[in-house]
């Protein structure tokens, strides 16, 4: 059991993120300092709205440059914090060079936040954000689980450099950060591992991540004539930032979280959206068949691969999440109120026409 003493300060890496800025957001309306760790404190289109967020609650935001593949950079920012969010790791599939975009990133980012962790003797506990992919790489990684469903005992053995390099990078950071939180006794590391995260952002303009991309896809009329039906989860933005919240201050958490809300498919997402958006915007209807993608899915897209497609089409995605309900409390919000709101950020921000 780790107790967190709320007046210390709390450190989060990679703090401007989409994920992280709820998680920040949370923090200072907890009333705590917040020790924010970002690439450039001085560029205001990438931390304005901490700032924004930090003037309008009752807590302290300090703001501290830091750098992810610079052995000893976050020294400073984790000076006195008891609590470690690490949440900084790239998110995105379109690399051209996996193993210097994706792996080296993820895997020696953690190794330096987390040895700085250990040489922090303040720090009490590590929150790392993980993720499903450090679970499964596939929708039939699922099927293939015991009892057909992905818990926390389930790691991912099917990636690789080759193929599905984004989920081997995080398979290979979680399992670098639980070798190193094994190797000491001083703080307790608890995962977070989400599926994908949808849900509004704070600062959309700024926002590059999959799941932007994907919403993009459904208004702007690329996906009009159908999606794929591929199975996956889904858990607001919001929900996820309470689960990093709850995990660093319930002092029972331990181990892994599957945080996932809903166990759903593109075509479900696309649908959800359709009454409220349908006659503004050219959201797809209707599943495209699979024998249709197998043929030309690898020429519009070169990781959308026979191999991708005969594995995740139309193949249902279950993962278990009572763990986190019980542990943590966590309730999560329907898919419905998640895809709208999201899909109404872009709106707002005129990212997205109607038609």
């Amino acid at each position: 059991m780790t107790t967190i003493d709320r007046t210390k300060p709390v450190f989060v890496s990679g703090a401007n993120g989409y994920v992280a800025s709820w998680l920040v957001k949370k923090l200072l309306e907890e009333g705590l300092t917040v020790h924010a760790a970002v690439r450039n404190p001085e560029n205001d289109k990438k931390v304005g709205h901490l700032k924004e967020i930090a003037k309008n609650t009752k807590g302290e935001l300090k703001l501290f440059k830091a750098d992810l593949l610079t052995p000893d950079s976050y020294a400073e920012a984790m000076k006195d914090c008891e609590l470690v969010y690490h949440t900084a790791s790239p998110f995105t599939t379109n690399v051209k060079d996996p193993q210097k975009e994706l792996i080296e990133p993820a895997v020696k980012g953690t190794e330096n936040v987390l040895t700085t962790a250990s040489k922090t003797t303040a720090v009490k506990r590590v929150v790392d954000t993980s993720s499903c992919a450090a679970i499964y790489t596939d929708a039939i990684d699922t099927v293939n689980a015991p009892n057909g469903i992905l818990t926390e005992d389930v790691w991912n053995k099917t990636a690789s450099l080759e193929y599905q390099p984004y989920s081997y990078s995080k398979t290979l950071a979680e399992k670098k950060a639980w070798e190193i939180a094994n190797a000491q006794n001083q703080w307790d590391l608890v995962t977070i591992n989400m599926s994908l995260v949808m849900g509004p952002a704070l600062n959309p303009n700024q926002t590059t991540s999959e799941s932007m991309n994907i919403l993009k896809q459904l208004g702007d009329g690329t996906m009009k004539s159908g999606v794929p039906k591929m199975g996956m989860g889904v858990v607001d933005v919001r929900d996820v930032a309470d689960a990093h919240y709850r995990a660093g201050f319930t002092p029972e958490a331990k181990g892994r979280y599957i945080t996932s809300a809903n166990n759903t498919d593109l075509l479900e997402m696309a649908q959800v959206l359709l009454p409220k958006y349908g006659e503004q915007f050219p959201l797809p209807k209707k599943a495209l068949p699979k024998w249709l993608l197998m043929i030309v899915g690898p020429m519009a897209n070169k990781s959308f691969t026979r191999k991708f497609i005969k594995n995740n089409v139309n193949i249902p995605w279950k993962a278990d999440n009572s763990k986190i309900k019980k542990e943590l409390g966590i309730q999560f919000r329907p898919l419905k109120e998640t895809m709208q709101d999201s899909f109404q950020v872009l709106i707002d921000n005129q990212i997205i026409q109607p038609k």
